[in-house]
């Protein structure tokens, strides 16, 4: 189908902490594709959980709607791009609500969402593939108090992304702290063992014919012992390289794993692939079904690098979305 004859939902915001975020990815996109298609209906889903027809206004300037309503606008459209980033969006419910209303949408599934946005899960699958991840023990609060550690550890919510509520814990006094964090966020926290390497951002494209294109890797350059947190990550400071400096075997490695992970954990769309490079190989830290999607974010710098702009970058996941849907 020819993009200038599309009717595009773009659906930003979500009712979790990474609410804003998803609120300027879905800005940048709709902005994007605008002058190629022939309308982008913009929707919003407030930090309350209600749904709004517009992009996020100034207060009151947006109209709220019912989910039979939203549901009904999306089954007018004919694909939809959810870049909605964390719980109740990435994680397969907006795929799931696509679905039921019998509409194309650009990215991974049911299962693919929900598997990826799963730290723990990721890792189970990850170690049955022997792919290295970070040796990690998973919390609740019922068991919380029970933990400790004598060595450097990293602390993060389950199934949160952005880096919210991720500590560095350095000293023993700073666990429970951190688990308390990470539990504000999610009913479960993972801990895992520090990390000591570069890390390494691969991404995977799925193109309209069913074939993987892997963009060039970058590197996130970070100071001695520090973590890409979520200041770092929005605040501007983030020091990218790119292409980041691998060797072939290194390179072939992490395509490799990447390859590998999309296909196993049900990816669609495009998926970003985030490892720490070390003496041993690479190690996994985590998998996003819906990555940041700036002009700026790391998914579209890497792309760009491989010859893909960013309005072609979304126009490929759009005829990805629609191909997939003729195919079903």
């Amino acid at each position: 189908m020819n993009s200038s004859s599309l009717r595009v939902a773009v659906i930003g915001g979500g009712q979790n902490c990474e609410h804003e975020v998803s609120i300027a990815s879905a800005a940048a996109v709709a902005a994007a594709i605008e002058p190629n298609v022939r309308k982008v209906v913009n929707l919003t889903i407030a930090e309350d959980g209600t749904w709004q027809d517009g992009a996020r206004r100034p207060l009151g300037a947006t109209t709220a709607l019912s989910l039979a309503r939203a549901v009904a606008v999306l089954a007018r459209c004919d694909v939809v791009l959810p870049i909605v980033h964390g719980p109740t969006g990435e994680d397969g419910t907006l795929a799931a609500l696509c679905e039921l209303a019998g509409v194309p949408y650009v990215g991974s599934g049911v299962r693919g969402g929900a598997l990826a946005m799963d730290k723990w899960v990721t890792k189970l699958i990850a170690d049955e593939l022997d792919i290295r991840t970070a040796p990690g023990v998973l919390v609740t609060g019922h068991d919380a108090d029970r933990i400790s550690y004598d060595h450097p550890v990293v602390v993060k919510p389950v199934a949160v992304g952005s880096s919210a509520g991720v500590t560095l814990v350095r000293n023993s006094r700073a666990l429970a702290p951190a688990i308390s964090k990470a539990l504000a966020l999610d009913s479960r926290a993972l801990i895992e063992d520090l990390v000591i390497g570069r890390e390494v951002d691969v991404a995977v494209l799925e193109r309209a014919d069913g074939s993987r294109l892997v963009s060039p890797a970058l590197e996130i350059v970070t100071a001695d012992d520090e973590i890409f947190d979520a200041t770092t990550k929005y605040d501007g400071t983030a020091d990218f390289r790119l292409p980041a400096a691998l060797d072939d075997v290194e390179r072939k490695e992490i395509t490799d794993a990447a390859l590998v992970l999309f296909e196993a954990l049900g990816c669609r769309g495009v998926a970003r692939f985030d490892f720490f490079m070390t003496s041993v190989g690479p190690v996994l830290n985590e998998v996003n079904t819906t990555p940041g999607m700036t002009a700026l974010s790391q998914v579209p710098r890497m792309f760009e690098a491989a010859g893909i702009p960013y309005a072609a970058l979304l126009g490929e996941l759009i005829q990805g979305a629609l191909a997939r849907h003729r195919n079903q």
